[in-house]
């Protein structure tokens, strides 16, 4: 008598791997709200520093050097963009790569729940938790400074979208290059800095030298900043800005993707 062996149904397969990521998603949330400091740092820091700068009275007072605005106007995109390089360089990858070390993600590959389960928990969770960010910015600089909320609201939104992706593709990256969680924090402190900069954290990049700024709106955060910045006043963002950040989006998931691995 001959024994056949099947494979298991392909919608029974499906059910359990859904309910197996289902899974993991609750558990990384208890986790990740477990970290006070991570989540002080991407929620509340970037709110904390605009709450600073915008009680400085000459940063409520309209500058030339900014087109007319108040300092604290352009500020409030660049606490925006603070939180998702923080969630991105700074949360995320040592997180990963934590995992890969201890061979957490080794040890899923012989169980229902597929790594790249985990994976796609830790850049939703991420990804929220810089959004959640992004309107608490929006909504304090508007009952503490009266800046005012951006007028092309659909605009924001999609340069905001593209923005958290490129934030999360880069640390994805960071995460595929790093073998160690200590790479890790010494590789996106290495890129940390430089996306501060471009993102205008110490000079709004409309501030900048004509060159310097042109630079600048070539990385992913420079162009998400002048985006950020033309839907605030109303107008669509520029395609050109919003190409940027998805030409960026491709190719570090593609590069991400390329070297990540799960051992």
């Amino acid at each position: 008598m001959t024994t056949t062996l099947t494979s298991p149904h392909p919608a029974r397969a499906a059910r359990t791997s859904r309910t197996a990521a289902v899974a993991v998603l609750k558990t990384e949330t208890k986790l990740f709200r477990r970290e006070p400091a991570g989540l002080f740092w991407i929620m509340v820091f970037p709110t904390v520093l605009l709450v600073v700068l915008g009680s400085i009275p000459g940063f409520r007072d309209p500058d030339k050097a900014l087109g007319g605005i108040r300092f604290v106007d352009a500020y409030v995109p660049v606490a925006v963009l603070l939180s998702m390089i923080m969630a991105g360089l700074q949360a995320m990858p040592p997180v990963i790569t934590g995992y890969r070390e201890r061979g957490i993600l080794r040890r899923m590959s012989a169980t229902p729940v597929r790594p790249s389960a985990l994976l796609g928990a830790q850049m939703g969770l991420h990804g929220v938790a810089a959004l959640i960010s992004a309107v608490l910015s929006l909504t304090v600089g508007r009952l503490a400074f009266h800046v005012a909320l951006p007028h092309q609201l659909f605009g924001y939104a999609l340069g905001l979208l593209l923005a958290v992706l490129s934030a999360l593709a880069l640390g994805a990256l960071v995460s595929a290059l790093s073998r160690t969680s200590k790479v890790a924090n010494a590789i996106g402190s290495a890129v940390f800095f430089p996306m501060m900069f471009s993102a205008g954290v110490w000079l709004p990049v409309q501030a900048m030298p004509d060159t310097l700024g042109r630079i600048v709106e070539l990385l992913p955060f420079g162009a998400a900043a002048q985006a950020l910045n033309e839907a605030a006043a109303g107008s669509w963002p520029g395609w050109d800005h919003l190409g940027i950040l998805a030409l960026w989006t491709v190719l570090l998931s593609a590069a991400a993707t390329r070297w990540f691995r799960w051992e």
